[in-house]
């Protein structure tokens, strides 16, 4: 499979983790919590073999920038969390960041 493929997969893996580790308060509803830890560790399991094609450093940005907008998206429509104008400035430089380092990198793997 292609690695990113894997880092697609390990990025939507961390987000459901995240959302699980919010819906769990704090590990008082501790099911959600332990689906977070599920979720997360699938996560390393689909990241590891994208880095071993892709430059670490390359698929860490992509994957924790792409996370973070993500998350925010959610955090906004599912929890009704809002954030200000320069937060939303700074998740889109965040995002074109990602996309930019995407659009550098050979498409090989």
């Amino acid at each position: 499979m292609s690695a990113w493929f894997y880092l697609a997969a390990a990025i939507v893996l961390e987000v459901c983790g995240t959302v699980m580790l919010k819906m769990s308060d704090g590990f008082a509803k501790w099911h959600f919590g332990v689906m977070a830890l599920i979720l997360y560790s699938a996560c390393f399991w689909m990241l590891a073999p994208a880095m071993k094609v892709l430059p670490v450093g390359v698929v860490y940005a992509i994957w924790s920038g792409v996370g973070i907008v993500a998350i925010s998206l959610i955090g906004l429509f599912a929890f009704d969390e809002r954030l200000g104008a320069l937060q939303f400035a700074f998740i889109a430089m965040i995002l074109i960041g990602a996309v930019g380092l995407n659009l550098t990198v050979t498409h090989s793997g």
